[in-house]
């Protein structure tokens, strides 16, 4: 059974920001909910991109606890490995392996997929948790914006690669590791590679978590035939080495406020160990969240088109 604060507390917490996205809304929410039950993805395969430090190498911790394999997606796989050793130290049962893939290189994911693919013929969860928030404006060795590689394109790309995977699973789960900062951004469908105006590093980072939620009901769709779900959801405030790197002033003057990973991870276990959740929605805390809080990032149907058809254009995934 699944417990949850009054709406009106919620609610009240989300819209406080400070509140809700802090640890202190973790703290009041979670004392309603549920604990995992044990072992409750035994059996399972999970992917997670980005796992080999912050909110990434919790949640693989966290899936590995829960009895899942877990494959640890990163681009640095030394880094990968002492994250690998980490979270078996700390789950001596842990079924772990480290693989290499740079998301925001579409030939890097190409190559990753195919051969994930001749490992293993089933895959229960994908979780997009890789990142960046580059200082300058930066491209990926496709020329895209660093930002929209890494958030947008490099995930489209490797779910629709390991699609048939997940179809050959039972309730296979699409997760998109978003962020609250979306909230500020509207979506810019003549300018998505951020070509025009001042660059920075923030804003760049918070309009691909946009295209994220804004992309989320269409690969649900997508995928919904083959029996995946896809879910996009935020963490919070976390203290994490992306924040200490890309934000020192933020996490300077938050820092007493901040999650720790584990709490920023949760949401995506959540999500992964519960079945029966519906599909294409955002989610906060194991919750589902409102899309827009500001009239201002109110996107048109036709802008989410428009996105979705340079997106698959840019990969090269078929419209249909």
């Amino acid at each position: 059974m699944i417990n949850y604060l009054p709406t009106y507390l919620d609610t009240t917490l989300d819209r406080a920001v400070v509140l809700g996205y802090s640890r202190i809304g973790f703290r009041l929410r979670s004392r309603a909910w549920s604990p995992f039950p044990p072992q409750a993805l035994k059996g399972r395969t999970a992917l997670v991109t980005g796992a080999n430090s912050g909110i990434g190498k919790a949640i693989a911790a966290g899936l590995a606890g829960l009895g899942a394999s877990v494959t640890l997606a990163v681009r640095n796989t030394s880094r990968g490995d002492a994250a690998a050793s980490e979270i078996t130290a700390a789950v001596p049962d842990a079924a772990v392996r480290v693989e290499r893939c740079d998301v925001a290189d579409l030939a890097d994911v190409r190559e990753f997929a195919a051969g994930f693919l001749g490992k293993t013929d089933r895959l229960d969860v994908l979780v997009h948790n890789a990142g960046v928030m580059p200082a300058g404006r930066a491209e990926s060795k496709q020329g895209h914006e660093l930002c929209l590689a890494t958030h947008v394109l490099g995930p489209l790309l490797l779910t629709e690669l390991l699609s048939p995977a997940m179809a050959g699973a039972a309730a296979a789960q699409v997760i998109l590791m978003s962020s609250g900062g979306m909230y500020t951004q509207a979506l810019h469908p003549d300018d998505l590679e951020y070509r025009t105006g001042d660059y920075h590093g923030a804003t760049a980072y918070a309009r691909s978590k946009r295209m994220q939620v804004a992309l989320t009901p269409t690969l649900a769709d997508r995928y919904a035939g083959e029996g995946i779900s896809v879910h996009c959801m935020h963490p919070g405030w976390v203290d994490t080495p992306g924040v200490a790197t890309s934000l020192p002033k933020f996490r300077a003057l938050t820092r007493p406020l901040l999650r720790s990973p584990a709490e920023g991870a949760d949401t995506a276990i959540w999500l992964a160990a519960t079945d029966g959740l519906p599909s294409g929605r955002f989610w906060h805390d194991r919750r589902i969240r409102r899309e827009h809080y500001l009239r201002r990032t109110r996107e048109r149907s036709a802008d989410r088109n428009r996105l979705w058809q340079f997106c698959a254009a840019a990969t090269g995934v078929a419209i249909g």
